[in-house]
Formats: structure tokens, C-alpha cells, sequence
């Protein structure tokens, strides 16, 4: 535990972490400031923020950060910002709130990280944890904030991790990590994919040989990892069957841990998809190592039907099938999602653009999509890289997207809006850009 009682410490980012943290920050004791470069009308959520909270709105005060014994930033801002640059020289702790966050958590930690694929593990990992009895807190990038477990009486705390926070981490210790694949994303952060990289790998950096690191043993850049790991390490497999670890073989799940065996029976579960096999795959490692009921987690593993915005099937109408997958933020994920579908596949995809090579995943579109309808920033850059592949339509709106690949999608077909970027260009986020999509298409007319 860090006492910060009496520090000087300044919050920047007013978003639902950097919010958390100055209402814990407060209340035990630290002088706290937050500061944000919006306009406080701009900002949600501050009439419930402590009076005692200084503010700093409108931009960044210099002398507040010179004289801050600590700094604690959301996970959207870089480290470039000259403020930050100007403490980091200066000798200043600038953590991020996961780092605040695991210096107030006594309850062991289990950590996800990945390109696709977080949430679902996250949310699987706390789903069979209760079922098998034990008391969870699930919180971190998938949306609660990893500070409001402090001070909660649990047995776990779940978190899931994108590199933005491990980027400021310290002492961060979880219990296990779980790296489930790397691929490219957010090179408009990161300088080149090597940064991305070792922004992943953080979450190993302060393990030891009495925890576990879990590890995708069918990506080559994860596995490429594993030399520089202190921690015990636990590979899962979806293309052979492992002697030892995780693997799927022959609609089986076969998990080998020394002398111990236990099989499951894929059909069995709600989610579809190899990558979905994968997912279950790594979130039972650790609920197996903590000596959780195999068949009592199973059990709860069955019942999890998936997240919103994440292949979610909105309906079926004239016999084409309609996917919001809006949380496909980037490429690998687009690949997946199209890859679990058959031709004929309307594509709708496009937003801001995070800087990777959208060639990469022209194979796995090939021979399956036969229209792409394109909106938002990366919507020239997608058709230089695709447009040969099939027809291609543009759309300024989603509704006008939705309109367009009704009209194009052949019976039977399916489409999906899987994007490939960020919402930011258009949208608050991938929720509202979901949301947007979902309803859309429920507004369409047709036979069910």
C-alpha cells in the first residue's frame, strides 16, 4: 500500500478513471488538482465531484505540475505532452491509474492484455470465478474504473489492460497475465509496431517465478516473449494438442497441468468462433491454477453469451443476417469477424484511421466479402487497399450505410459492421457508433 496522505497530487484527464482517482485521492487525505484542457462545461460528471478537488480546466498549469509530488494521467494521454516530459526530467512520478490503482489493491490480480479479444477473456475470467463461489472485482479498460476496487472486500481483481496503461505502470504485479495475441494497432500512438509491442510485454515486467503468464501459443510475436519472462508460463493452443497447457483438438477443449487432465466439450458453449475458443482457453488457466471446480467453471463458461458490440447478431431480415461487431476497432479484429462468416459478406467498415497497412488482411477478405461500404476518415485509404476486391459504396452516415448495404446484399447474405478503426471520427464511441448501427438496421423494412 502507498500512503499519499498530505501529497501534492495532480489528475489530468477529467474521464471516468481520472475522475476515480480524485475521489480516492481525497478521501485519504491527499491535496489533490485535476486538470484537463476542455472547458468545464465540456466535462460530464463534475457536479459530483469533492469541493476539496482543485481544478484546472482550459489547459495545463505548469506550475502546478512543478510542484506535484505525484502525477497520475488517463490512459489517453501520451507521455509526450511537454508538461509530462518536463516532470518525467524533473524526477516527478507520473503513473497512470492502473499503477495508483494496484498500490491500494491487496486482493490478487488477474491482468489481460491483447490486441482482440480483452473483454470477452475479462468478463469469461469473472463470469466462472463467481460461478465457482469466489468474490470478484472486474474493472480496468473495459469500461469501471481499476481504482474503485480499493477498499472492496474480494478475493480477485480482474482487469483488463490496453497498452495505454501499461505504458505508465511501476510496480505493477498481477498474479497472472494473460497475453492473448499481438497484431497491428494503434500505430498512430506508437512510432512503430516494436513500441506497441513492448507496451504488451510491460505486463510481465514486475512478475516472478511464483506467477504465471499466460500465453497464445500460435502468435509467433507473444511467443517471442516468453525468453524474457521470469514467471512460470502457460501456453494455449487452438491448432495442436499440447502435452502440457491448454489446447483445442477435435471439438475438445484438453487441459494438461502436470499429472492433472480435464476435457470440455465445445459445443457445449453459448460463444461461436475459434477466436471465442481461444478466449475460454486462456480465462481458464488461472481459474483452474486457483483450484476453482473444473466443471462448476465450465458450467459458468457455457452460460456467457458474449458482450454487446462484438459480433452481436441484430436480426435477420429477407434471409440476410446483420452483425454489429463496432468494437472491431482494428485489423486483426476485422479479420477474425470476417473470417467467421461465408460469402456472400457486406463489409461495412471505415473511421479514424490508427495507422496500420490495411493490405495485411486483404486474404482473409478475398473470396468473402462481395461488397464494402465505407464511411469516415479511413475510407480512402480502405479502398486503395480493397477496392479491387469487390464493388465498392460510400456512405457519410451509418444510416445512409445501413441503407446502402440493404439495398446491395444479396439473399441469402450477411453484413457486417466490423470497422477497423476508432469511432472518434464520428462518433462519441464504439457504443454509440454500435448503437447508431443497431438501430438502423431494426428501422429497415422487410420480412423477418
Amino acid at each position: 500500500m502507498t500512503n499519499v496522505a498530505g501529497k501534492k497530487i495532480v489528475v489530468m484527464g477529467a474521464g471516468l478513471s481520472g475522475l476515480a482517482v480524485c475521489r480516492h485521492a481525497i478521501s485519504v487525505g491527499a491535496c489533490v488538482t485535476l486538470s484537463d484542457r476542455r472547458n468545464a462545461e465540456q466535462i460530464p460528471g463534475l457536479d459530483a465531484l469533492d469541493d476539496r478537488v482543485q481544478r484546472d480546466f482550459g489547459g495545463h498549469d505548469d506550475a502546478l505540475f512543478r510542484r506535484a509530488d505525484l502525477i497520475v494521467i488517463s490512459p489517453g494521454v501520451p507521455l509526450t505532452v511537454p508538461v509530462l516530459a518536463e516532470a518525467l526530467e524533473r524526477g516527478t512520478p507520473v503513473w497512470g491509474e492502473v499503477e495508483y490503482a494496484s498500490r491500494h489493491l491487496t486482493a490478487p490480480i488477474i491482468a489481460i492484455t491483447g490486441t482482440n479479444g480483452k473483454s470477452t477473456t475479462t468478463e469469461l475470467v469473472g463470469q466462472m470465478l463467481r460461478g465457482c463461489g469466489k468474490r470478484v472485482f472486474v474493472g480496468g479498460n473495459i469500461g469501471v474504473p481499476l481504482i474503485e476496487a480499493a477498499g472492496q472486500d474480494v478475493d480477485y481483481v480482474v482487469a483488463e489492460l490496453s497498452s495505454f496503461q501499461l505504458e505508465t505502470i511501476d510496480r505493477f504485479h498481477p498474479r497472472y497475465a494473460l497475453l492473448l495475441n499481438v497484431s497491428v494497432d494503434h500505430l498512430d500512438r506508437y512510432p512503430d509496431m516494436a513500441a506497441y509491442v513492448a507496451a504488451k510485454q510491460a505486463i510481465f515486467c514486475n512478475q516472478t517465478a511464483d506467477d504465471v503468464a499466460v500465453l497464445n501459443g500460435e502468435d509467433e510475436q507473444v511467443l517471442a516473449m516468453a525468453s524474457h519472462i521470469a514467471s512460470r508460463t502457460v501456453t494455449f493452443s487452438s491448432q495442436r494438442l499440447l502435452d502440457q497447457g491448454i489446447s483445442f483438438d477435435q471439438g475438445m477443449i484438453h487441459w494438461r497441468n502436470g499429472d492433472e487432465q480435464h476435457c470440455f466439450k465445445v459445443g457445449d458453449l453459448a460463444l461461436s468462433g475459434l477466436h471465442n475458443i481461444e478466449n475460454v482457453m486462456a480465462a481458464l488457466v488461472p481459474v483452474l491454477l486457483e483450484g476453482c471446480h473444473p466443471q462448476q467453471a465450465w458450467q459458468a463458461a457455457c452460460q456467457f453469451s458474449g458482450l454487446p458490440h462484438r459480433m452481436v447478431l441484430v436480426r435477420t431480415l429477407d434471409g440476410v443476417r446483420w452483425y454489429n461487431d463496432s468494437k472491431g476497432t482494428n485489423l486483426g479484429s476485422v479479420e477474425k469477424s470476417v473470417g467467421g462468416l461465408s460469402a456472400p459478406v457486406t463489409l461495412i467498415a471505415g473511421g479514424k484511421d490508427k495507422g496500420g497497412d490495411y493490405r495485411e488482411i486483404r486474404s482473409a477478405l478475398q473470396d468473402r466479402i462481395t461488397a464494402l461500404v465505407l464511411i469516415g476518415q479511413a475510407a480512402d485509404l480502405m479502398q486503395q487497399a480493397w477496392g479491387d476486391l469487390c464493388p465498392v459504396y460510400r456512405a457519410e452516415s451509418m444510416e445512409q450505410a445501413v441503407d446502402v448495404a440493404h439495398k446491395v446484399t444479396p439473399s441469402p447474405g450477411q453484413v457486417v459492421l466490423s470497422p477497423g478503426c476508432s469511432s472518434f471520427d464520428m462518433f462519441k464511441s464504439f457504443e454509440e457508433r454500435g448503437e447508431r448501427f443497431s438501430e438502423a438496421v431494426l428501422a429497415l423494412h422487410g420480412k423477418e
